[in-house]
């Protein structure tokens, strides 16, 4: 298990769209990943790569052409053992009527549960550890539906 973090995220004034500091993040993140299969080599085929934000943004522009914090967040797998090609989510649409107290995007799992879930399908963690020690208290998280790794 590897950790690798990425500052720069946090973008309340002049986030810019397809060249402003968002776009430069995503290009540079996108980059990284790209040259991952080659550097993993045969690994690759068994491994699992979570790329997850720390907090979401608001859906709408602030005053400053930024976007604050809000309440969901993203996340996606890559690698040879995701079972990959899909989005895992129950959708929840960016429409007014739809959006978490009038300004968020509605969050749909509990990272945890998407954490979870690849320790215990990935590295073969069980359950009951998960729940008590690694991630206490979360027993009754919600997660991302369908397999998400290949056993």
């Amino acid at each position: 298990i590897g950790v690798i973090e990425m500052g720069g995220w946090d973008t309340h004034a002049n986030q810019g769209a397809e060249t402003g500091r968002l776009a430069r993040n995503l290009a540079l993140l996108a980059e990284g990943l790209e040259l991952l299969p080659e550097t993993f080599g045969l690994a690759w085929k068994n491994t699992v790569v979570a790329v997850v934000t720390e907090f979401g943004r608001t859906v709408r522009i602030n005053g400053s052409f930024g976007s604050d914090h809000g309440t969901a967040g993203a996340a996606f797998l890559l690698g040879g053992a995701v079972a990959g090609g899909r989005v895992a989510t129950h959708w929840p649409g960016l429409n007014d009527n739809s959006l978490y107290e009038d300004r968020d995007l509605a969050p749909t799992s509990d990272m945890r549960a998407l954490f979870k879930t690849i320790l215990h399908d990935h590295l073969g963690i069980n359950h009951k550890a998960l729940d008590k020690l690694v991630f206490p208290n979360s027993d009754a998280s919600i997660g991302p539906p369908g397999p998400l790794i290949r056993v």
